[in-house]
């Protein structure tokens, strides 16, 4: 019984990784607190968007987020947590639906995604050895948030 208990922490600690990861990039893409979740040289990999190994360029790539994406909200979904039996590495599968506002045009997109995420038990914690996600669809939406964030609900 506690090996299972501790097993179902394990998992729910890796949950709270990938919910901390979504908070940091639509907060601003904190590039020193969102390098922070990767193993040394773990890997962000974005198949059309890029691949970017190693922290340095991980760094590199959420510092330069906010001139590509002004905003975003990571809905995840769907999540399975693959502990392995040694307890030390993980896979992690969740599904995206994302809203976000491109920074070059203001315009709302909407991003769908499948997460497919390594992880390895570090002596500080659960980190990322590479997040892999597929897009699914990258699809502008016309008459979002960009144009209109906020609905005046008074003119009823």
């Amino acid at each position: 019984m506690e090996e299972r208990l501790h097993r179902l922490e394990q998992i729910e600690r890796i949950k709270c990784l990938k919910a901390k990861y979504c908070l940091l990039c639509d907060t601003g893409y904190d590039p020193d607190a969102l390098t922070d979740l990767f193993t040394e040289e773990g890997t962000w990999d974005g198949g059309e968007l890029g691949c970017y190994k190693g922290r340095a360029r991980v760094h590199r790539f959420f510092t330069n987020m906010p001139a590509t994406m002004s905003f975003a909200v990571h809905h995840i979904t769907n999540a399975a947590v693959d502990l392995a039996d040694d307890g030390k590495t993980a896979r992690g599968t969740w599904y995206l639906l994302q809203t976000a506002t491109l920074s070059s045009s203001n315009e709302a997109v909407w991003v769908s995604g499948l997460y497919q995420d390594d992880l390895v038990l570090e002596a500080d914690g659960w980190k990322f050895a590479r997040i892999n996600i597929s897009t699914r669809f990258f699809t502008p939406h016309k008459t979002g948030w960009a144009d209109t964030p906020i609905l005046d609900m008074s003119r009823g």
